[in-house]
């Protein structure tokens, strides 16, 4: 991930909350791609890379900070939510006496009220190596997960992608928080790679502009749809009323899971459909750390960079579906994060900080996943991640 140890490439911060921080009221120069903090020109090391496994699915950890994720401290400070904390599976602000339902503000808040009213998160993907050719034209959104963030892991499904080029893909983390809080939204970016793609799979459409269509889904946009660019002083591509926010979800068009319906047409074949039929998941995980923080409306840590972590379908595999191709590996994913305010220094002990929330809503950020890879056939160069 970009900016997974802070924007300064000569040393590795595992208390990094610095990609976690929202986007508002910014110039698109300055909210694309993280640039007003300096995380696009803080790129992975040379190799790394998230791996996306076309007609498959990956895991990330989302976390409020990367110390809450297994990218620090060796996992120390991990739990099954993103604050390294213990909540009730049926964790809600929702009241039963009769008054005003209120967002989560415990150490683990996610801009929420409960799980079922979580805005959703998406990730996008461009075919382009060089992060200065990713346009929001090209930046299409290929999977979305309903309900998130809430806990730690998050499994997100994959349609059947092409092959990247050569130096891989862009792809990027994306947030807007459904209410409790600041109207902002998140950004975070990778460099990331196709695996298991099939030689006949197409290429995507040019990405459109969402709409708003929760109040009527015949204004929907059908196929390849642009990120959410929401709130900022220049850039926007969606606008609503006061009190209404987008998610990644059907207010906007987007099913749940892998986006089938972003294809070009492909002479002779109805690429809008075509997918290959997985066939096995064989691998296991020793090691995942791909984080997504959020952010607080108050003195809440948030997701922090390194809290996203790819993982397996359990915490204990690293689920990958790969078209009848035996696979064994293991896998060290970078994690993302999105704090609620600035980390403090470390002390002597290593602990991981929570940040006090710098805005009154979530924050996000992804990082890159190292796997080591050996199958029987379909060999491929082995891309490394970060620590």
């Amino acid at each position: 991930m970009y900016c997974r140890g802070g924007n300064d490439t000569t040393k590795d911060e595992p208390n990094t909350n610095l990609a976690v921080n929202p986007l508002y009221q910014l110039d698109k120069a300055d909210w694309w791609f993280q640039h007003d903090r300096g995380c696009d020109a803080a790129p992975p090391a040379a190799g790394e890379f998230l791996e996306i496994p076309a007609n498959g699915e990956f895991t990330v950890e989302l976390a409020h900070n990367r110390a809450q994720t297994t990218l620090s401290y060796g996992g120390k400070f991990v739990s099954d939510w993103p604050d390294g904390g213990q909540h009730p599976d049926d964790w809600s602000g929702w009241n039963t006496d009769g008054t005003p339902a209120v967002c989560l503000k415990e150490d683990g808040a996610l801009h929420t009220y409960n799980e079922s009213s979580a805005g959703g998160t998406a990730f996008a993907i461009s075919y382009h190596s060089d992060i200065k050719d990713v346009t929001i034209e090209n930046l299409v959104v290929f999977t979305t997960l309903d309900h998130t963030p809430w806990k730690r892991l998050a499994t997100y499904r994959v349609p059947n992608l092409q092959e990247c080029p050569e130096g891989g893909c862009h792809c990027a983390w994306l947030w807007i928080p459904n209410g409790c809080g600041q109207p902002n939204m998140y950004m975070q970016g990778f460099k990331c790679n196709v695996t298991a793609a099939s030689p006949t799979a197409a290429p995507l459409a040019t990405a459109q502009i969402p709409v708003y269509c929760a109040d009527d889904d015949t204004k929907c946009v059908k196929g390849a749809k642009q990120m959410l660019a929401w709130n900022q002083k220049t850039g926007n591509n969606i606008e609503t009323e006061d009190w209404v926010t987008p998610n990644y979800n059907m207010k906007c068009g987007w099913k749940n899971g892998a986006q089938t319906d972003i294809f070009a047409k492909v002479e002779g074949q109805n690429a809008t459909t075509a997918t290959a039929t997985p066939s096995a998941v064989v691998s296991t995980a020793s090691k995942a750390d791909v984080s997504i923080p959020m952010s607080s409306s108050t003195s809440v840590p948030l997701f922090s960079p390194a809290s996203l972590t790819l993982v397996a379908e359990t915490p204990s595999t690293l689920a990958t579906r790969v078209s009848t191709v035996k696979v064994v590996e293991t896998a060290e994913v970078t994690t993302v994060a999105a704090p609620t305010s600035s980390p403090k220094a470390n002390s002597g002990t290593a602990s991981p900080l929570v940040p006090t929330p710098s805005c009154t809503q979530g924050q996000a950020q992804v990082q890159s996943v190292t796997r080591t890879r050996t199958r029987t056939r379909h060999h491929r160069p082995r891309p490394s991640a970060t620590a």
